[in-house]
C-alpha cells in the first residue's frame, strides 16, 4: 500500500472516529497530493510515495516555520494547533538518522576524500545528502559537517 492509499484510508479512519484535527490534516495532504498529479499531468490515482515524502517534508517545514512565527506572536492557540498537526504528519515521515549515525558516515566520507577546505564544503555536504537521501535532517548533517570540519 502506498503513502497515498494509506492516507485514504486514515481519512475514512478518522471520519469514523470523528477525528476532526486529524481529518482536516490529512484532507490537506491529499490536496497537496492531488495538486501534485495534476501539476505532473498524471492520470494516475495516486501520487508515488518518493514524491508524497517530498510533500509531506514540505509540509512538516511549513509547520514547523508556522509554530516559531505563531509563537513568536504570542498566538499560543494557533502554534499548539500546528503542533497536533505537525505530530499527525510526522508519522508518515521514515525515521531519521541520529547526528551519530550521520556522524560515522560523515567520518568515512573525509576518510576516503580527505578532509574538505571551506570552498568545497558545499560539494561534500551536497554529496553527503545525496547518500543520506531522505534518512537524515539537513540541519543534523550540515550541524555535523561544520563540527567535523573545524
Amino acid at each position: 500500500m502506498t503513502i497515498h492509499e494509506n492516507i485514504k484510508k486514515q481519512i475514512i479512519d478518522a471520519m469514523r472516529a470523528k477525528d476532526a484535527l486529524k481529518l482536516e490534516t490529512l484532507r490537506g495532504l491529499t490536496a497537496l497530493f492531488s495538486n501534485e498529479l495534476i501539476a505532473k499531468g498524471s492520470a494516475e490515482n495516486f501520487i508515488d510515495d518518493e514524491s508524497a515524502l517530498a510533500l509531506i517534508k514540505r509540509s512538516v517545514k511549513q509547520h514547523k516555520d508556522s509554530i516559531e512565527q505563531f509563537d513568536k506572536g504570542g498566538r499560543k492557540d494557533l502554534s499548539d494547533k500546528e503542533r497536533a498537526e505537525l505530530v499527525i504528519l510526522e508519522v508518515f515521515l521514515p525515521q531519521m538518522m541520529s547526528r551519530d549515525e550521520i556522524k560515522k558516515i560523515a567520518e568515512a566520507k573525509i576518510a576516503a576524500g580527505g578532509k574538505p577546505d571551506a570552498k568545497k564544503l558545499g560539494q561534500f555536504m551536497g554529496m553527503l545528502m545525496k547518500e543520506l537521501k531522505g534518512k537524515a535532517d539537513g540541519a543534523d548533517v550540515k550541524a555535523v559537517v561544520e563540527e567535523l570540519v573545524k
